[in-house]
């Protein structure tokens, strides 16, 4: 029983390898020899393929590879072609999106094509990816929750990079590609908009953020807790909950008065995840179409104090003109 008391899977129960129940109607094979390994086997299952890539998901390795290869080649050039400099700097490289003259048409290459170019690609090859997941889905059986919650990330994807830029009428207001300048777009962004903070829309995004961890934190912790009483079957625990899930539901009602169950707390943790980026894109949206202050917004609803009297009247720096 000692061996169940870890965080570590210790214990790999092993069975042959398996290809997976058949399937009817797929037109390309399963590619790969399973086979197990065991650093695997420490997080999950020690199996290790075979894979199903399709039509879809084929063509969407391809587009990702084209989108990767512009914004790596972009980003190589910044540095004249030096390799040794493009390792030092590629946390601050970026492909920026095209100056604001633009508007919404095409730029030269070498001022936001490569841009728009590697956008079209990248969204592409994640449009492909989300048909692949829901295809697999309907193959096996099962539903499409997979699915769907992939669409609540594309969600705010799009309106990061697509949605907002066209609705405020030049692609510059859309993030750039590479690590440290899409963080520099965040601070700048919610500087920029009188603080994202006051936004009610990032408020929600951020309560199910920090709430979607501490449920699957919670649930994680039950599991593992009575793994010994066998509650990793969790299909059985749903249907037949058993002294594993009893003894889960017990703790949590002693604890806080409520317990979900063996399958309640995965919608749960499924709306709390999927509620982040809806949540996120919904205020992101509002940001420059509809409010241009969100602190002055705040101050106005009653949600943020206003300044002291010391500073005088605090104008909004939109009916200014300031910045354009």
């Amino acid at each position: 029983m000692a061996e169940y008391q870890n965080i570590f899977t210790r214990v790999q129960v092993r069975g042959p390898v398996h290809a997976g129940v058949p399937l009817t109607g797929a037109g390309w094979a399963r590619l790969g020899k399973p086979n197990f390994v065991h650093l695997l086997g420490i997080f999950g299952d020690a199996q290790l393929g075979p894979i199903y890539l399709g039509a879809t998901g084929m063509a969407s390795l391809i587009f990702g590879f084209f989108a990767f290869e512009i914004i790596g080649l972009n980003m190589l050039a910044s540095v004249n072609w030096n390799p040794v400099e493009f390792v030092r700097q590629l946390p601050w490289l970026a492909l920026e999106p095209p100056a604001p003259q633009y508007g919404l048409h095409i730029p030269p290459m070498a001022e936001g094509g490569w841009w728009l170019l590697a956008g079209f690609f990248l969204t592409t090859s994640i449009l492909l990816w989300w048909l692949r997941i829901f295809k697999r889905a309907r193959a096996l059986g099962m539903g499409s929750h997979t699915a769907w919650a992939f669409a609540a990330a594309i969600w705010l994807y799009l309106v990061l990079g697509f949605i907002r830029p066209l609705l405020m009428g030049h692609w510059s207001e859309a993030v750039p590609f590479g690590i440290f300048p899409h963080l520099d777009w965040t601070a700048a962004f919610s500087i920029r908009y009188g603080n994202l903070f006051y936004n009610p829309f990032h408020m929600l995004s951020i309560v199910f953020l920090y709430g979607s961890t501490l449920l699957f934190a919670m649930h994680a912790a039950t599991v593992l807790a009575t793994s010994r009483f066998g509650s990793e079957r969790e299909i059985e625990q749903i249907t037949d909950r058993g002294t594993a899930f009893e003894r889960g539901g017990l703790f949590w009602r002693w604890t806080m008065g409520f317990n979900a169950t063996a399958e309640s707390i995965h919608r749960w943790a499924w709306w709390f995840a999927v509620l982040c980026p809806l949540c996120g894109g919904i205020g992101i949206l509002l940001t420059g179409t509809v409010v241009d202050n969100w602190y002055l917004w705040g101050v106005k609803h009653g949600i943020a104090p206003p300044y002291p009297a010391m500073w005088g009247t605090v104008i909004d720096p939109a009916t200014t003109g300031a910045g354009q």
